[in-house]
């Protein structure tokens, strides 16, 4: 499956689509489109939460969640969190995935600000 870059316009292949799906899951809040309202995820109702062990516990599994439920070309393996030293509250989550297809091993980042 191909998609469109939304900055460019230019054509996105299998992987670089799958990234930017995920991106978009992730980034997306529950209820804000209006034709689709359970798409999205939970993750950006934690934005305004303090950084600590709880909070990443929650963007884990609304990650998680999101992911299985709106993107089946992945299974996610393990999503780890790293906190910018350079921009205060920022969060980037590291997530490593298998094809649903092929069983390849894929990862990428998702900024979360």
């Amino acid at each position: 499956m191909t998609g469109m870059n939304p900055d460019s316009g230019r054509r996105l292949e299998r992987l670089e689509h799958i990234r930017h799906s995920v991106r978009d899951i992730l980034t997306t809040p529950i209820g804000s489109r209006v034709m689709r309202r359970d798409y999205g995820s939970l993750l950006p109702e934690l934005i305004d939460q303090p950084l600590n062990e709880a909070t990443a516990l929650r963007a884990y599994s609304a990650s998680v969640v999101a992911i299985m439920k709106w993107e089946p070309r992945i299974t996610v393996q393990q999503i780890t969190r790293t906190a910018s030293t350079v921009r205060p509250g920022r969060l980037d989550l590291a997530i490593t995935a298998r094809l649903a297809d092929t069983g390849e091993a894929v990862s990428f980042e998702v900024p979360i600000a």
